[in-house]
C-alpha cells in the first residue's frame, strides 16, 4: 500500500480542529495532534510549518466547510444568518474554534478578510447603503448568529424544553436581522 500525503495532511487538519476546538491556540499540543492523525509530529512541520500554520489551515479549512455547506445570500440575508445559525449550533466545536481565534490570535488571515468584507460590500450593495454601513450590519448579525453558542445552556433554555428554545431562538434571530436591515435601509 502507497503513502498518501493527501489522506495524512486531511488526517492531521481533523485532529488540529478538534485539539484547537477543545484546548485552544495556547493548550493544544502538536504531539496529541500527531498522535490522534496518525502521523509524527515532523509531518506537521513538513506540511504547516509551524503550529501557527497548522492552525491557520484548520481555520481555512472550516470556513471553506462552511462555506459550502452555507453558501452567502446577500438577497436574503436574514435566512443566511438562520442558516449560519443552524450550522453553528449542529457544528459547536466551529463556534469554540472561533472564540478561540478571538482570544489567542485576534489578527485576521487574508482569506477571512476578504470573505468578510467582499460579504459586507455585497450586502451593502444590495441594501443601497456605504460600505461601512454594510459592515455593521454584517458584524452585528454575525454576533447575533453566535449568540447561542456563547451562552450557557442553563442560561438559554430558561428551564424549557430546549428544542423549543432552539426554534424559538432562530425565530427571534431572524426578525431581529430583518428589522436591522429594514431600519438601516429605511435611513438611507
Amino acid at each position: 500500500m502507497a503513502y498518501d500525503s493527501s489522506a495524512t495532511r486531511a488526517r492531521l487538519l481533523d485532529a488540529a480542529y478538534s485539539e484547537f476546538a477543545a484546548r485552544g491556540f495556547a493548550g493544544a499540543r502538536v504531539a496529541s495532534i500527531a498522535t490522534t492523525a496518525g502521523a509524527n509530529k515532523q509531518a506537521i512541520y513538513l506540511y504547516f510549518d509551524s503550529k501557527e500554520g497548522l492552525f491557520d489551515a484548520v481555520l481555512e479549512n472550516r470556513l471553506g466547510i462552511l462555506g459550502d455547506q452555507v453558501p452567502y445570500t446577500p438577497d436574503n440575508f436574514a435566512e443566511y444568518i438562520g442558516a449560519l445559525f443552524d450550522h453553528l449550533a449542529q457544528h459547536v466545536q466551529l463556534a469554540r474554534l472561533h472564540q478561540w481565534k478571538a482570544l489567542e490570535r485576534p489578527e485576521t488571515t487574508g482569506l477571512q478578510a476578504y470573505s468578510h468584507i467582499s460579504k459586507a460590500e455585497s450586502l451593502a450593495s444590495r441594501m443601497g447603503v456605504d460600505a461601512s454601513t454594510g459592515m455593521d450590519i454584517f458584524m452585528l448579525a454575525l454576533g447575533m448568529a453566535q449568540a447561542w453558542t456563547m451562552t450557557s445552556d442553563v442560561v438559554r433554555s430558561m428551564g424549557e424544553d430546549p428544542e423549543t428554545r432552539l426554534r424559538e431562538h432562530r425565530e427571534t434571530l431572524i426578525f431581529a436581522v430583518s428589522a436591522v436591515i429594514e431600519k438601516a435601509t429605511a435611513r438611507t
